[in-house]
């Protein structure tokens, strides 16, 4: 039977995992006193019937017993009981954003600052972190592919791969995507928009995508690219990251940088190291 410990920012969808958890056959408690964490172990594995595993909520509202946590595990572990630990987070400036629109108050922000309580609590839970043995960044995931990636792990038991990375469209008269790590701007490539049959079109319909990449430049700009991600990303796997979105712009949004963010999409997806998710976030307007 697994036995999860479902951890990580305030905000970040700990809450959500655990829903979602249960709904995939787990037994799930949120908020238990570290000081039964010993017991309640015991008590998991002589659950029977249709429960799958046991999910286990904890974060920074255990308040000062956060600090027996450490030496909690390390009993559980003595006792002979495997657990893997689930850490969600998420940016600094998504978290502001959920809170406000939720008008709730961050459990570490005694004085009404919510970014000063995140930053309290990342360097309460450092030492979760590091101990995690899956790390999800939901900064960008939709509800639906939180679920699938809980799905991968819980489920199918398939490799979990701690970095995500976002191929992220967008076009730069609607200002740059502020979460980007890295962008790249296509617009000195050929532009369907003053091709009157392709102007009301998108990269993702054929006729474009044949009109794009029919440009030399396009795929020596697409080789290029995906020569410097096969180098950069094994180094910030090494870093530690979690998550990288990478942003391709061209005007509008609609044609060049859709284009190829999909011919991108479509090379990283072949890679078994980490996970990738596709957006177009101007393809609409």
């Amino acid at each position: 039977m697994r036995f999860v410990i479902v951890t990580g920012m305030s905000g970040a969808g700990k809450s959500t995992a655990l829903r979602m958890l249960e709904d995939m056959g787990y037994f799930c408690v949120d908020n238990l006193p570290i000081a039964l964490l010993e017991k309640f172990g015991e008590l998991a594995g002589t659950l029977g019937g249709d429960v799958r595993g046991v999910a286990l909520g904890v974060d920074i509202r255990s308040g000062q017993a956060l600090e027996e946590l450490d030496c909690a595990l390390e009993a559980l572990k003595n006792s002979g009981i495997s657990y893997k630990i689930l850490y969600l987070d998420a940016s600094d400036a998504v978290l502001v954003k959920r809170y406000k629109e939720t008008r709730r108050s961050h459990p570490l922000a005694k004085d009404g600052r919510i970014d000063r309580g995140i930053a309290l609590e990342r360097k309460k839970l450092a030492f979760l972190k590091e101990k995690a043995d899956y790390i999800l960044d939901t900064s960008q995931l939709l509800t639906r592919e939180l679920n699938q990636e809980l799905d991968k792990i819980f489920m199918d038991n398939q490799d979990f791969k701690n970095l995500m990375i976002s191929v992220l469209s967008f076009g730069f008269k609607y200002g740059i995507p502020q979460d980007c790590d890295l962008v790249f701007d296509v617009r000195f490539l050929p532009n369907p928009f003053y091709v009157e049959e392709l102007k009301h079109k998108t990269g993702n319909d054929r006729e474009v995508q044949d009109y794009v990449m029919g440009s030399e430049l396009s795929g020596i700009f697409l080789d290029k690219l995906t020569d410097m991600l096969d180098f950069l990303i094994p180094n910030y796997v090494l870093e530690g990251k979690n998550q990288l979105v990478i942003g391709i712009g061209c005007t509008g949004g609609k044609h060049r940088s859709v284009t190829l963010a999909n011919r991108l999409f479509e090379r990283l997806s072949t890679r078994k190291e980490y996970g990738v998710r596709l957006e177009h976030r101007d393809i609409r307007k």
